[in-house]
């Protein structure tokens, strides 16, 4: 038979989905869980895809900042969007989550939703990584792309909950991931339906309306979800209310973290940036969770195409 999740090696990491999954659909299992609460929740950044040496959405955030410069002159002198303008993206994220929040507002505003969601695409359409030189829509791990169709196979309904934008990720989930975007939940900016021409659209206002990161996790999943998952996947603290709220639960569960060890084939790193685990991996060996070693765990990372220079 072919397997399933043929780019992780044999190891205790693989062993511990293949039995998860196997527990809770096995109808004569004391784990058994009935397919319509068999719900997933995955992480975006640095758990399906590259987030290092920024968000993928950070660039995005950067390449609109220099698109809408001409409108700005006032950005010439103002932080965080002058050193952004010099190219000196590591001063304008100096000011960290609230430095990105500021651009965010500024350059992701004042547009309808579909006027964005083009936006979005077009630019995920021809952005590359500034130093593996792909697409970005080709850095999506592939042992996470195995595993999102596992599970889906086995019954379960895979959601994406993360700190990224909403309506950026919703451009691109369903192609990379087969995610739909009724089935992801991330920050957001507060909106207001209006008429334009004759027809109604939907205004995206330079306010935010919910950052989905730590505490927030678990409470967008209530919100938004209205079942407790039964799995949990992600890479930083960020992701630690998340784990332990789903397997809090009275049944079966599995919380896994991918933590990033590969510095030849993506990066190696804990405390890097803006995506810090250091509780959520002091805490996995007492909850019980998978820690999944990106260099030991996984033959492969990327789908296997060429470098476009």
């Amino acid at each position: 038979m072919t397997d399933p999740l043929a780019s992780w090696n044999d190891g205790a990491a693989k062993q511990a989905v293949l039995d998860f999954v196997a527990k809770v659909t096995t109808p004569n299992s004391p784990s058994f869980v009935p397919s319509g609460d068999r719900i997933a929740v995955f992480d975006n950044d640095g758990t399906l895809w590259v987030e290092q040496p920024l968000y993928v959405q950070a660039f995005f955030v950067f390449d609109r900042v220099q698109q809408l410069a001409p409108q700005h002159p006032e950005w010439q002198t103002q932080e965080p969007f002058a050193s952004v303008l010099k190219g000196n993206l590591k001063s304008a994220m100096a000011g960290g989550e609230s430095a990105l929040l500021e651009l965010v507002m500024a350059t992701h505003a004042g547009m309808t939703t579909d006027e964005f969601a083009t936006i979005a695409k077009d630019w995920l359409a021809t952005a590359k990584h500034p130093t593996l030189r792909r697409p970005y829509t080709d850095l999506v791990y592939q042992p996470m792309l195995e595993l999102l169709a596992y599970l889906q196979a086995h019954g379960f309904k895979n959601f994406i909950v993360s700190g990224g934008g909403v309506e950026f990720m919703r451009a691109c989930t369903e192609q990379i991931y087969g995610v739909p975007p009724e089935q992801v939940i991330g920050s957001s900016n507060k909106t207001q339906y209006e008429w334009r021409d004759g027809k109604p659209v939907i205004l995206r206002l330079p306010e935010l309306y919910f950052f989905n990161d730590k505490a927030g996790k678990p409470a967008a999943i209530q919100h938004y979800i209205g079942r407790r998952p039964i799995a949990a996947f992600g890479n930083s603290d960020g992701d630690l209310q998340m784990l332990q709220w789903v397997t809090a639960g009275s049944g079966v569960s599995l919380g896994m973290i991918v933590r990033h060890t590969d510095g030849d084939r993506e990066f190696a790193y804990d405390q890097a940036g803006m995506s810090s685990l250091k509780q959520a991996l002091l805490d996995a060996e007492k909850e019980g969770w998978v820690v999944v070693d990106m260099k030991q765990d996984w033959k492969q990372v990327f789908p296997l195409k060429q470098a476009i220079d």
